[in-house]
């Protein structure tokens, strides 16, 4: 018996070092932790559960049958982050560049079944050289498997991606339909095809950094929705997500020790509106303001800054937060701002997430290159995402609301739950200047006429009082209470119930 053990022992010592000491040097050597301690830094300690610590592949090509390690270039298994079940797998570069196999997709395949199966997320850390080229079509197949269930998991699981190294061809489509991506600056890139592809097919010349870099995806492209500095950093915003996200779409998200007073007033919040309605603000200190203990969890930062994406809690409970940002842009919706918000959205409709939405919007970002790029389809994503949502939903005018940007930012026509308003909002058509120059332009040569419509004009609309005549808004507020009375509203739709017709599923104008 004890020799049965001391070789139980010897095995998993063996596996523990992967592709061997010399590699896990190398890995070191460039920034990055290996795939075990990825998985020990993000789990809580001690919890980890390994599956097929000693599956090894069987491909019998180009002399791969003398070659093997234990495990096949993939760690897979769950354990807890901070006591709450998830299912992880990482990527191990140090065997076989971490490339993917059969038998590797096989494990994989295995815990996102698992994961479906017993409703808890998949977090997959990612550093591969792609398909392994040796296994031909079967390594293809295996990517495709795993791609079946990254899609039959949607909506079903929380499913977060990391990108801590190369993630190169086919293998970037299951990061693709996850629901958050995140990478590590300078060490981890994506594309579909590398900088040598590129050059051969197009004559341009591009680094890897340059065409498929954390700076790339998280400003440009918005593949990805957070970079940080380095592996550590990376796993522990990574714990932090998960700390508001629910295990699966039955379960709430989980309540949180709040240390925040529900009905605390800030005074500040009365005079962050500029007297000039073209001055800007800040839209996160209203955000700050509102959240338990000012935390604020942002998502895809550093793209479409003119609107704000993330998580916030209130009274401990996960709420989604969207928020037009007067500081880029003026607020105004365009087709990257449209996208963004829309898929953020739809994830927390999925997960019974509530959403709070603040709006400071002058309209749609006008010109030929939205307009050929098609802001009104991208636009309509926004607006569907909203209505189709049945989720609570709570909307905060700060100032300006004008034009169909009114309707799609969560208005009380798209089933919002709660519309409020402050007293410096103003809800219109368009601007005081636009629509007197369209309602009296025969009176355009006359300054002075042109100045007292003007005048009359905001008056009459500049305000929020004329939609909440009509019931578009329900209360005007005073800032200074603006988290007591949403967190009030909040605590009033805790057991909402709402449903859409039914339907195989929708057809979002994608």
């Amino acid at each position: 018996m004890k020799d049965i053990i001391k070789e139980l022992h010897d095995r998993r010592d063996e596996a523990r070092l992967g592709g061997g000491q010399r590699r896990i040097d190398s890995q070191h050597a460039k920034g990055k932790l290996t795939a075990r301690e990825r998985v020990e830094l993000l789990l809580d300690e001690g919890s980890f559960e390994e599956f097929d610590m000693f599956k090894t592949h069987r491909c019998t090509e180009f002399g791969m049958e003398d070659t093997k390690f234990y495990g096949d270039g993939v760690i897979t298994g769950w354990g807890t982050i901070n006591g709450r079940m998830v299912y992880v797998f990482s990527q191990d570069f140090t065997v076989f560049g971490g490339s993917l196999s059969e038998t590797h997709a096989q494990k994989i395949c295995k815990i996102m079944d698992m994961a479906v199966q017993n409703g808890a997320p998949v977090i997959g850390l990612n550093d591969s050289g792609g398909a392994r080229i040796q296994e031909g079509v079967d390594s293809l197949a295996g990517y495709a498997e795993v791609f079946q269930r990254n899609i039959e998991a949607s909506g079903v699981i929380p499913q977060i991606s990391v990108i801590m190294g190369p993630c190169a061809g086919g293998a970037v489509y299951s990061p693709a339909m996850t629901d958050f991506i995140f990478m590590v600056k300078d060490t981890s890139y994506m594309f579909v095809t590398g900088p040598d592809v590129v050059k051969t097919v197009t004559n341009e010349v591009v680094t890897a950094e340059e065409l498929g870099g954390a700076s790339t995806h998280t400003k440009k492209s918005s593949v990805a929705d957070g970079a940080f500095e380095n592996d550590i950093e990376a796993l522990v915003e990574v714990r932090r997500l998960v700390d508001f996200l629910p295990l699966n779409n039955r379960e709430k998200p989980p309540v949180r020790p709040f240390f925040d007073e529900v009905d605390r007033i800030d005074e500040a919040l009365d005079t962050i509106i500029p007297d000039n309605p073209n001055t800007p603000y800040d839209m996160k200190e209203v955000i700050h303001t509102i959240g338990d203990e000012g935390d604020f969890y942002e998502i895809q930062a550093d793209h479409a800054k003119n609107i704000i994406t993330g998580f916030i809690r209130l009274e401990g409970q996960t709420v989604g937060v969207v928020a037009n940002q007067p500081m880029v842009l003026a607020g105004c919706l365009d087709i990257d701002s449209s996208k963004k918000a829309a898929r953020f959205v739809r994830f927390c409709d999925c997960f019974e997430i509530p959403v709070l939405t603040l709006v400071d919007v002058p309209g749609f970002l006008p010109g030929t290159s939205q307009e050929y790029g098609g802001v009104i389809k991208h636009g309509a994503k926004l607006l569907f995402a909203y209505g189709e949502a049945t989720v609570p939903k709570v909307t905060v005018i700060t100032r300006k609301a004008y034009g169909g940007a009114y309707d799609v930012m969560s208005s009380k026509h798209l089933r919002g739950d709660f519309n409020y308003a402050w007293p410096s909002a103003e809800i219109a058509v368009m601007g005081a200047k636009g629509a007197t120059e369209i309602i009296h332009r025969a009176d355009l040569g006359d300054p002075d006429k042109i100045a007292a419509h003007t005048k009359n004009y905001e008056d009459r609309f500049a305000n929020p009082f004329v939609a909440a005549e009509r019931g578009f808004i329900d209360e005007v507020i005073q800032p200074r209470s603006t988290r007591r009375r949403v967190s009030r509203a909040f605590a009033a739709l805790r057991n909402k119930k709402l449903s859409n017709p039914w339907k195989k599923h929708d057809n979002i104008p994608l």
